[in-house]
């Protein structure tokens, strides 16, 4: 599990295509990793596959590929990093799993003194996901949601997120992995469950 709190910005030493994906290899200034951790790499989880010093390599399936906006990565790209939280750690973002639901486009950025206004759409599927004032992950960044219309939604990022994560460079058109908030999901699949089950209910007692 990981918290949204963006640790350092890494950046991308080889991207390597393989058969069954492809394999990267990222400076990392996070400190001794060690082999089989997990790390997340702006928002998806990846496992430590070998280590050399001051950067670590990770082997990324198709599905991921397909799924997120690594397969986009090459040479010099920069990245955000996150180790798996600590039981016992603050919990200062949200809960993320570092599983991507989807990817995100940017439609708008506005100066907002000195932070930035930022529109956000997502596919329509997951639109039901996300809530005003609730939270989202974009590219491994917790972040808290401003205001939902449709698929579309607001977030501000303040100074401090602009300086420390990739998300200082945005801008409109670009796609971001997008991670709905893991509460969410749950109470989703629950209403889902109970509606099928009382309808499956109510046929039996017509039947």
């Amino acid at each position: 599990m990981f918290t949204g709190l963006v640790a350092a910005m890494g950046r991308v030493e080889r991207a390597e295509r393989r058969v069954e994906g492809m394999r990267f290899q990222i400076a990392a200034p996070l400190g001794a990793l060690e082999l089989g951790e997990s790390v997340c790499v702006s928002g998806a989880c990846l496992t430590v596959a070998d280590l050399s010093t001051g950067a670590f390599e990770a082997d990324v399936t198709r599905e991921t590929l397909e799924r997120t906006t690594l397969g986009r990565l090459s040479q010099g790209d920069a990245v955000n990093l996150e180790r798996a939280a600590a039981l016992g750690d603050r919990l200062g973002g949200h809960l993320l799993t570092g599983h991507v639901d989807g990817i995100a486009r940017v439609i708008g950025v506005a100066p907002a003194g000195d932070a930035r206004e930022v529109e956000i759409e997502v596919p329509g599927e997951l639109s039901r996901f996300i809530a005003e004032k609730g939270s989202v992950a974009l590219d491994g960044v917790s972040l808290t949601v401003n205001r939902v219309s449709g698929a579309r939604f607001e977030i501000m990022l303040i100074p401090h997120t602009l300086a420390v994560t990739t998300l200082g460079g945005i801008a409109p058109g670009r796609e971001l992995n997008v991670e709905v908030d893991l509460l969410a999901r749950y109470v989703a699949r629950l209403l889902d469950t109970d509606t099928s089950w009382g309808i499956q209910a109510s046929q039996r007692k017509l039947g």
